[in-house]
């Protein structure tokens, strides 16, 4: 794999490489379900063993080496010790899902069971605390409990969306030091989360992660935030992004230009059809924390920046390239506006597609393995040429999607790339 950092930053400097690079399983949004890692173990003919939940929220497994070198993934993921629900990716156990699948989970995932049979999940694995997730008895990931208190809007302190928010520990510091040298050290391209850098991401919105949330933590009700409460929101962005610079120089002397690629922000600004803001609104209340954050990395670092927005982002393009993002994903295809033809011809030389590879809402869990090749091939013929575009598909893969899709998916993109074997 020694020539997979190479492919993957001549790919992010928009130049041609000798294959498109793949990821899955560097980061929260480019990860598969531990079913699916589990059945691709199997169909591969590779050790049975439980599968680590290193992202026990959406229930994203765990690829070892070997499953990374047989899939031939060019990327490696550096995530946060602690997870979603703020308890550390260590101490592994076994446990039986729902659907019966043992797995490895850590050893703070403690859960009880409610009377609908549903899983209840805790902050910091503290079950003393009100829970943060459910686990439907009849899902394969966790929601968020919204646990708002009333608001008053007289009493509202932006302090109160901060607690999440502090200087990098020097445990944290040292965690990751680790983690990028292992990830180094595999020949892979580095991706790496932080933390601390998504401004109004909805999924942290709700705190899953803090026993008792303060400030405004009901996702509706951040919503309307954005339209009725901006001035709190300026207060709350820019503290968070005076701590986020402040970390990232601190995480930057320690770990260097080992990072390739840094995760900035899974916050979402489409829907299926639309969008939940207008570009004015984004290009005032988001922007300029976007802005700072990016401009700070490229002038101290060599890392790129990576955006995350699912939906029918095509009118933000152009302000995700001013905001100084390097990559978008997941690059919805399926959404309104999102035509990977004009996409490329009007962003391709400026941000690198990270994703858009398959569809995960139609053509992978229900097509044909054949519909999926078909797919895959097109869109690799987009979006591959000259650079700009990492192979993943629509957003992680989800829960008992069929093994044969999956694997064709990957046949596919070796057969483009010119090694079918």
């Amino acid at each position: 794999m020694t020539a997979s950092r190479e492919i993957v930053s001549k790919t992010l400097a928009h130049t041609r490489a000798a294959r498109i690079p793949i990821d899955f399983g560097a980061t929260a949004v480019t990860g598969l379900h531990v079913t699916c890692v589990a059945a691709l173990r199997e169909h591969f003919g590779l050790p049975q063993q439980p599968v680590r939940v290193w992202e026990p929220y959406q229930m994203l497994g765990h690829l070892d080496d070997d499953l990374l070198d047989v899939l031939r993934i060019d990327t490696v993921g550096v995530v946060p010790r602690c997870t979603m629900f703020g308890f550390p990716v260590d101490d592994w156990k076994a446990f039986r899902m729902p659907w019966g699948q043992e797995v490895l989970v850590p050893g703070q995932f403690n859960v009880t069971e409610d009377a609908a049979g549903d899983l209840l999940i805790y902050p910091e694995g503290d079950t003393s605390a009100p829970p943060s997730g459910r686990m439907p008895s009849s899902a394969f990931f966790f929601d968020s409990i919204i646990r708002q208190p009333p608001i008053d809007d007289s009493q509202l302190d932006p302090a109160d969306n901060l607690e999440e928010f502090a200087p990098i520990s020097d445990e944290d510091l040292d965690h990751f030091d680790r983690e990028v040298q292992r990830g180094s050290a595999s020949g892979r391209a580095v991706v790496a989360t932080f933390g601390g850098t998504a401004v109004g991401d909805i999924a942290l919105v709700p705190a899953p992660f803090l026993k008792y949330p303060k400030g405004i933590r009901d996702v509706a009700e951040w919503y309307v935030s954005t339209a009725v409460r901006q001035d709190y929101l300026h207060a709350v962005f820019e503290r968070q992004t005076e701590i986020a610079l402040e970390n990232l120089a601190r995480i930057f002397s320690r770990v260097g230009n080992a990072v390739d690629v840094v995760f900035i922000c899974g916050t979402d600004f489409g829907t299926q059809t639309s969008t939940f803001c207008s570009t004015a609104t984004y290009s005032s209340l988001y922007m300029p924390y976007y802005k700072r954050m990016n401009d700070w990395i490229h002038t101290h670092t060599q890392w790129k920046t990576f955006k995350h927005s699912c939906g029918a982002v095509e009118s933000f393009m152009e302000s995700f390239i001013e905001s100084g993002f390097d990559v978008i994903n997941p690059v919805q295809c399926s959404a309104a506006g999102m035509d990977p033809g004009r996409l490329k011809a009007e962003y391709g030389d400026r941000l690198t597609f990270w994703g858009g590879g398959v569809d995960t809402q139609r053509t992978l869990p229900f097509g044909t393995p054949e519909e999926v090749r078909r797919e895959v091939f097109d869109r690799c013929e987009v979006f591959g040429p000259d650079g700009g575009f990492v192979f993943n598909s629509v957003h992680n893969i989800q829960a008992n999607t069929p093994t044969e899709n999956i694997v064709a998916m990957f046949e596919a993109v070796h057969q483009f790339n010119g090694n079918p074997k």
